[in-house]
């Protein structure tokens, strides 16, 4: 037992003495002086970069701004507001990329001997960036095929708002509720681009097989010629259809019209809320629960 507690203070006492002799002979000064080096070094760079950026990215804007204002101008104005969305999210990735590798080669990692000799590791980050690439191929794509603009009303998968950017690996959309979705471009199946076209509002009032059907029908018509001189996105119509069964069974009177894109859902609403007041006015009942609902 005296043996055990003799060798046990015999090596204390040896890490001991070796401690003490590794922080008086160590150079703290030299550390001190080169961690405060680097980081003032970081610091410097990641504010030059950050200019750089700054610099960059007002430039783009300026010359996109000047593009708009020319009478040179070709390309549609949700066009130009894609490409200029891309080119800013492309020159982020490109400053990310150099101040990474800024970064690394500051604190004295090889990168260049590092990639060429990755080997295996080059091929697991390969394997792991296929979604990245995905992304990458299926926005290329999107913007070849000209699927989507900023400023597009779309339904992308259950997702449905306006188009906010485009980028080389996300699309982003905004939807009605003020939601901002993020969506990988390799998710994106199936693009329905509701600001493509004329489009159309159909209006739908649901009626009582006892309602008056022939007075309800002039009030329609007089709503028609006193708003649709409101409304100059109207591209055509709007034409009363008469009476039918709508998609939840109920019978109902339909009027259709025709908008610029974008502006069918206000046309929509502006005409129903216009409808629905003039025929309560004129004192005719409409109803107001549905059975099932």
């Amino acid at each position: 037992m005296k043996l055990e507690f003799l060798e046990f203070h015999l090596l204390s006492s040896s890490l001991q003495h070796l401690w003490s002799k590794f922080i008086e002979h160590y150079d703290w000064e030299k550390l001190l002086n080169t961690v405060a080096s680097r980081l003032f070094q970081f610091i410097l760079l990641s504010i030059l970069f950050l200019i750089i950026r700054w610099v960059g990215k007002a430039i783009i804007q300026k010359a996109f701004n000047k593009y708009r204002d020319s009478k040179l101008a070709t390309v549609s104005a949700n066009r130009t507001d894609t490409i200029h969305s891309l080119v800013l999210n492309i020159f982020t990735y490109i400053i990310l990329f150099f101040w990474i590798y800024a970064l690394l080669t500051l604190m004295g990692v090889p990168v260049g001997t590092l990639i060429a000799g990755a080997g295996i590791f080059s091929l697991a980050l390969g394997l792991g960036a296929q979604g990245f690439v995905s992304d990458i191929v299926t926005g290329f794509f999107i913007l070849l095929e000209q699927q989507l603009d900023v400023g597009d009303a779309v339904k992308i998968n259950a997702i449905e708002g306006t188009v906010t950017a485009i980028g080389l690996r996300t699309t982003q959309v905004t939807s009605y509720d003020g939601t901002l979705n993020f969506i990988p471009n390799r998710n994106i199946q199936i693009v329905s681009n509701l600001s493509r076209n004329a489009m159309r509002a159909l209006i739908e009032i649901k009626v009582n097989p006892n309602t008056p059907i022939d007075d309800i029908t002039k009030i329609i018509k007089e709503v028609n010629e006193q708003l649709t001189p409101k409304f100059p996105e109207i591209t055509k119509g709007p034409t009363y259809l008469g009476t039918s069964i709508s998609a939840d069974g109920h019978l109902a009177l339909q009027v259709i019209v025709y908008t610029t894109p974008g502006e069918q859902f206000t046309v929509q609403r502006a005409f129903l809320s216009a409808y629905l007041r003039a025929i309560r006015e004129a004192g005719i009942s409409l109803p107001t629960i549905y059975p099932g609902k």
